[in-house]
């Protein structure tokens, strides 16, 4: 009975291991350690044939039995460990370690990476490390109903961007326990196998440029698609609120854009003709200013109405 428990406690525990490896690892492991063990059987084979040592053929057995220890863990370990940089069983091209990109847990939430992908403008292998989707799944189960949100929709968009066919997403097990916090394993990761980082996190963004590390941002990608505004041109906007100087009112373009209307304030509510100024772009958006031209109440709106 005792040993029937002790076996039972074995495989729950080897099944929860299980669980925490994706597949690939597995055979990647698996075929390491047949490869170990057939180098082992080679080299006693050989042994077999020494002179001396077939004198004491009780020699062989030991020698085989540590050699097929010791080259069974090493091909165990050295496959579940290398088989992220090979293409196993045709599963996943067969690419360089520095074109891995990798998620962070903002730019998964954010979603609009996956919108990328469908749309075709990104390809090959993205890389979660494991830590990240762990921190999805913490958020997920948070008691705040906010937070608990935003993890599930993460994990959505992870499924959503699985099923894309031109996107191969590889959850690795690379980890760092004496680094403390996901950005900096996320660095770590990032330097340890030359590979860059998509994300939105502002933050993230600068410690890892200082490192060297190569980010790909969401925002800043975005911010480059808007539609381009130039001194000088007229636009049709609809005043929402008033500016921080005396005198302004703000107004928004459909993409969130905001405009600062200067001797705009008295005609809140009512749709304006504005004539650009000049147009600041920063890594967190862009932003207009213009100045007021003329009342045009009867005309649609360039902007959208937002609310203060």
């Amino acid at each position: 009975m005792i040993l029937g428990l002790l076996m039972a406690i074995f495989v729950i525990q080897v099944e929860q291991a299980i669980r925490k490896v994706s597949l690939r690892v597995i055979l990647g492991g698996v075929v390491g350690m047949l490869i170990g063990l057939l180098i082992a059987f080679l080299f006693a084979y050989g042994l077999s044939f020494v002179s001396n040592i077939m004198e004491k053929r009780q020699v062989v057995p030991w020698i085989y039995t540590l050699l097929t220890g010791i080259m069974g863990y090493l091909g165990l370990v050295l496959g579940s460990k290398k088989v992220e940089e090979v293409s196993l069983f045709g599963w996943g091209p067969a690419k360089e370690i520095s074109d891995y990109r990798i998620l962070d847990t903002s730019v998964i939430i954010d979603g609009r990476i996956a919108d990328i992908c469908d749309t075709g403008f990104m390809e090959g292998n993205l890389i979660v490390p494991r830590f990240v989707l762990d921190e999805l799944q913490y958020i997920a189960d948070s008691s705040d109903s906010m937070k608990r949100s935003r993890g599930r929709r993460g994990l959505d968009i992870l499924n959503r961007m699985q099923r894309s066919s031109g996107i191969y997403i590889d959850v690795v097990d690379h980890d760092f326990p004496k680094i403390k916090g996901v950005d900096a394993k996320l660095v770590a990761l990032a330097k340890k196998t030359s590979g860059k980082i998509i994300t939105n996190d502002f933050n993230l963004n600068k410690v890892a440029e200082l490192q060297g590390i190569k980010i790909l941002n969401v925002n800043e990608l975005a911010n480059a698609l808007k539609p381009v505004v130039l001194p000088g041109e007229l636009m049709t906007v609809k005043i929402i609120k008033d500016g921080k100087e005396p005198g302004q009112g703000v107004a928004y373009l459909d993409d969130g854009t905001m405009i600062i209307v200067d001797n705009a304030q008295k005609y809140q509510g009512a749709n304006v003709e504005a004539l650009v100024t000049s147009v600041l772009q920063t890594t967190a958006g862009r932003m207009i200013f213009s100045e007021l031209k003329a009342v045009v109440a009867d005309k649609k709106p360039n902007g959208v109405n937002a609310k203060p």
